[in-house]
């Protein structure tokens, strides 16, 4: 099922571990076993796994996306100096499939699921859609 969620940005730049989201979310509704699909509807924020051990890792990503930008007169015709938030979110990308098994989402150890906000503050939507798994897969 098809489902929206609503993160509301607090900051211009900022990263948001909403892995805990998600996992309740995946309780909530008995989502056990298959893929959570993301897609961000938004062009100036992002979705992505990451490291987010605290002090400072947010702010360590936002620096070198910033160190990464060219320093080129943009042409975008809404407002070029609004360019580098598409870029960054674009690089991204905009969608992720994780997959789920006992209504969690299977991470590495320090994997979190990261919402990468450039252009806020605001109120972002991702949806959500759970792939329930089907039979046995071979691996």
């Amino acid at each position: 099922m098809l489902q929206k969620l609503i993160i509301n940005t607090t900051k211009k730049r900022q990263v948001i571990d909403i892995t805990k989201i998600l996992n309740d979310l995946l309780m909530k509704n008995s989502y056990y076993d298959g893929l959570c699909f993301l897609f961000c509807l938004h062009t100036t924020c992002a979705v992505t796994t990451a490291d987010l051990d605290p002090g400072g890792t947010d702010e360590d990503y936002m620096n070198a996306y910033e160190s990464m930008m060219p320093k080129i007169a943009f042409k975008h015709p809404h407002d070029p100096g609004h360019f580098p938030e598409h870029l960054f979110a674009s690089t991204i990308g905009s969608s992720l499939f994780v997959p789920v098994q006992s209504a969690s989402l299977v991470l590495g150890m320090s994997q979190k699921i990261a919402l990468i906000e450039f252009s806020g503050p605001g109120e972002r939507r991702i949806l959500f859609y759970f792939i329930k798994e089907s039979g046995k897969t071979a691996y």
